[in-house]
């Protein structure tokens, strides 16, 4: 609209009106209960359902990306798929109580959030995080890639539309219409924002960890796929094969490099052949990488997510009929291997090792360049699989494609479209992103150990004068002097005095000086000390203790003694 205000800043306001209004929305829907927050979700997820065909039109239609039939499943896996597996997750009010450690753990939503929203998976990310920002009782704002900023837009719309007609507040679920760096960068910084959630490029990403307040970003992608000896090669093959092709590549989890053993080439390479893999020459490999690639590893948007024939047309090769994905064969990793970095369509690199170690170095270096996201093993060895398991991977998937898999379409894994890279990949989580990262958790501690003494001990002789020790606190000093005469008393041949308000001396107190040695003092004060008498002109106090002079006190004496003093100082 033309009103005499520049774009720029027409977004930037509109941004500022989102988020006031979230913020409101957000402080009303943080009192809602778990029946009602049910209630709210499963409309959403009933709408998303009847417009995920649209959705998947819309978003193929805008962007060129993928393949409809795919992005209909992506919508579904987003809603559907996802309400199963969260339906149960507590979310809200008491999360769980040990009664034993006196711990109750309770939910609080995190605030409003931010959503960041990759051109790639544009309508199933803003279904998926709207559903889980409200499952966690979060009101959500998003920010849409320019490229996609229309299919963005309706996903958020139906589900805000959705959200309200189930009794959620008005404006819960926002999105930028004007699209700007400014309004992204404006959202960032919103005071009402507490969380971004950012998928989309390292660049998006590292904005959003740059923003001052709390992110929940995932890295790029780079998966290996190893096909180990073992492996069932023909099931391997269709599942990178179907894992590959789906939505043409878009999903960062999916396969980017073939591994195969000197043992298994020929199987594999066959095996590929007849499941609609084409083979380039090294002079194909070539075009098709130049296609591919601008500005270093940065992927040409102009052919993410699309068929093994529009990339083969665009590099001037012929291929045939059918051909499914495209495959390169690479000699290593880096700068001279442009396949070796992550491609989001339909293409490949092919790499050939002895064993399995060579492969487990490989796996590393290809990681380099998607660290921390996801590894593929094809095995059947469990020994195999642990070897990997230490590899720098967030998810490593055994016999199945990643892009199905990481996800959790094919797998146990909680259904995601914001895949955690851990501290590897710079992310703050390793997980499949979901509910239970939205919400602050409170916890309730009762006391369970009393730790007030219940007869704290008096000393009624001057502390300032009392000896230092190394030792035990609990026979640091003597105490009260009823206590050292019941001690005394319980050895024989004693007699207490009442009282005793001289400082006590080594001689007095039975323990050696500080930073002595215990046998050493022991044997020094069987032998010295105890020849004073305690009511004589020993040193010591004068009217403590007196000591029989027919009978002399010995080490196990004195041991007992000590024993027995400690006892009553603790209490006993």
């Amino acid at each position: 609209m033309d009103n005499g205000i520049d774009y720029d800043l027409q977004s930037v306001q509109q941004v500022r009106d989102l988020a006031r209004f979230g913020e409101k929305a957000t402080k009303e829907i943080a009192t809602y209960s778990e029946a009602q927050i049910d209630k709210i979700i499963r409309n959403m997820v009933r709408v998303a359902e009847a417009h995920a065909q649209e959705l998947a039109q819309m978003a193929n239609s805008e962007t060129g990306f993928g393949k409809v039939e795919d992005k209909i499943f992506k919508n579904t896996l987003a809603s559907t798929v996802l309400y199963e597996y969260i339906k149960d997750m507590k979310t809200i009010g008491i999360l769980s109580e040990d009664k034993a450690k006196g711990i109750i753990e309770v939910a609080e939503p995190v605030g409003l959030l931010m959503g960041i929203v990759p051109s790639t998976n544009p309508t199933s990310t803003a279904i998926f995080k709207s559903i889980i920002a409200i499952k966690s009782r979060n009101g959500i704002i998003f920010s849409p890639h320019p490229s996609a900023a229309k299919c963005t837009l309706r996903a958020a719309q139906l589900m805000n539309e959705a959200a309200v007609e189930a009794g959620a507040p008005q404006n819960i679920i926002g999105c930028i219409s004007l699209t700007t760096i400014e309004a992204t960068n404006e959202l960032m910084k919103r005071p009402e924002v507490k969380m971004i959630i950012a998928t989309g490029g390292p660049g998006m990403v590292k904005a959003a960890y740059s923003a001052g307040k709390p992110a929940l970003g995932v890295g790029a992608g780079n998966t290996p796929a190893y096909i180990e000896r073992s492996a069932d090669v023909d099931l391997a093959v269709r599942n990178i094969i179907a894992s590959k092709t789906f939505d043409n590549g878009t999903i960062c989890a999916s396969e980017q490099s073939v591994i195969c053993e000197d043992v298994n080439r020929e199987a594999v390479v066959a095996a590929f052949q007849r499941n609609g893999g084409y083979f380039m020459t090294a002079e194909e490999t070539k075009k098709v990488s130049a296609l591919l690639f601008k500005n270093g590893h940065a992927m040409n948007a102009k052919f993410v997510g699309r068929s093994a024939e529009v990339i083969a047309e665009g590099a001037g090769i012929q291929i045939p009929h059918g051909t499914k994905v495209l495959i390169g064969e690479q000699g290593g990793v880096g700068n001279d291997y442009p396949l070796s970095y992550e491609k989001l369509t339909t293409v490949l690199a092919f790499y050939t090792v002895r064993d399995w170690h060579e492969a487990c170095t490989l796996c590393i270096d290809l990681l380099q360049n998607g660290i921390g996201h996801t590894l593929s093993l094809h095995t059947q060895s469990r020994d195999i699989v642990m070897e990997f398991s230490v590899k720098p991977a967030s998810r490593i998937l055994v016999n199945t494609g990643t892009s199905q898999g990481a996800t959790g379409g094919s797998t146990g894994l909680q259904p995601s479209f914001t895949l955690g890279c851990g501290t590897w990949g710079g992310s703050s989580v390793s997980e499949n992103v979901g509910p239970q990262h939205l919400i602050n958790i409170k916890k309730i501690a009762y006391g369970i150990r009393d730790l007030v003494p219940q007869n704290p001990p008096t000393n009624t002789y001057n502390t300032a004068a009392q000896p230092t020790s190394s030792y035990s606190p609990a026979i640091n000093h003597c105490t009260s002097p009823d206590e050292i005469s019941r001690a005394a008393a319980s050895q024989g041949g004693y007699t207490a005095a009442s009282s005793c308000t001289a400082a006590p001396q080594v001689s007095s107190c039975g323990l050696p000086p500080a930073g002595s040695d215990p046998a050493a003092g022991l044997e020094r004060l069987t032998a010295e000390t105890l020849n004073y008498s305690f009511g004589g002109s020993g040193q010591g106090c004068s009217n403590c203790i007196e000591l029989g002079a027919d009978k002399p006190i010995t080490k196990e004496d004195l041991a007992d003694m000590i024993a027995a003093m400690t006892k009553a100082i603790n209490g006993n």
